[in-house]
């Protein structure tokens, strides 16, 4: 798939994860009961219903592209992948959502070559969408029925030369992201979920670093997003980032996201 067909294909994916985000909501945190997967993470039943709603709306649209789901995954790993695929997150930050805070996510990503050429992510409790392909990134704040109400285009922003912003996870913010953090003079911005991509894309921040493992559907909306928006996003050694590892299960050792490329690429030198 080339880049400009993935961002024809925007509009209709945001209707998808725009109905996802209304079955997330029709069930309320308080009342959604959990249990533990294999590898000790949380999944309820608006995971479960965000993700039918997701995989019927991409049956439809591209019913001959293969979806890697958090979910379905689980229960039927994938053998083997075609060159385009795409990979999900029903609800990204679960925790959160038990918690009844509201930075969680939908993540949708067009994967083509190992790379991510255009993402959705959706924010169900605030009502906003943030998508991105073929250089063009923007900010949708949409309503209870998936009106869209206001449209606002993202760019990143050149490192400052004060008052730098690193987002940081709520949950998952381990020693070798500490470490990395204490090379810059920045303030720290702690949020749950793929909403920390979409600070970056907007300019509120201007890099988010992980070094513990994540999967390749919690950040490949995100770094499609943050590169149509004109940041950059590496492997945590500063190698090209590529997507559909099968054989690592879909791993993903770490990462960079930066808003400034000149930024990104001087810190690969040090």
């Amino acid at each position: 798939m080339t880049a400009e067909r993935a961002a024809l294909l925007l509009d209709d994916l945001t209707a998808i994860a725009l109905d996802a985000a209304a079955a997330i909501r029709a069930i309320p945190a308080g009342e959604a009961a959990h249990r533990l997967k294999a590898d000790k993470s949380p999944v309820t039943a608006a995971d479960e219903a965000s993700e039918a709603a997701i995989l019927g709306g991409l049956a439809r649209l591209l019913p001959d592209v293969p979806v890697i789901s958090e979910e379905a995954y689980g229960r039927a790993p994938a053998a083997a992948l075609p060159g385009t695929f795409l990979l999900v997150d029903p609800l990204d930050g679960t925790r959160e959502f038990i918690a009844g805070r509201d930075d969680y996510a939908v993540n949708i990503a067009v994967v083509s070559g190992g790379v991510p050429l255009a993402g959705i992510i959706a924010a169900p409790a605030a009502g906003l969408v943030w998508r991105g392909a073929a250089g063009r990134a923007e900010r949708l704040r949409c309503d209870n029925h998936g009106g869209i109400i206001e449209r606002s285009p993202i760019r990143t922003r050149r490192w400052p030369a004060q008052d730098a912003r690193a987002v940081v996870s709520r949950s998952h913010l381990d020693a070798a992201t500490e470490d990395y953090l204490k090379q810059f003079d920045v303030a720290r911005l702690a949020c749950g979920s793929a909403l920390k991509f979409c600070k970056v894309a907007e300019g509120e921040a201007d890099l988010y670093p992980r070094f513990g493992p994540t999967s390749e559907w919690d950040i490949a909306a995100g770094h499609a997003i943050i590169a149509a928006a004109g940041g950059v996003m590496t492997a945590a050694d500063h190698t090209p980032l590529r997507y559909g590892r099968i054989e690592q299960r879909f791993r993903v050792p770490g990462f960079l996201a930066w808003g400034d490329p000149q930024r990104a690429a001087a810190a690969a030198r040090c």
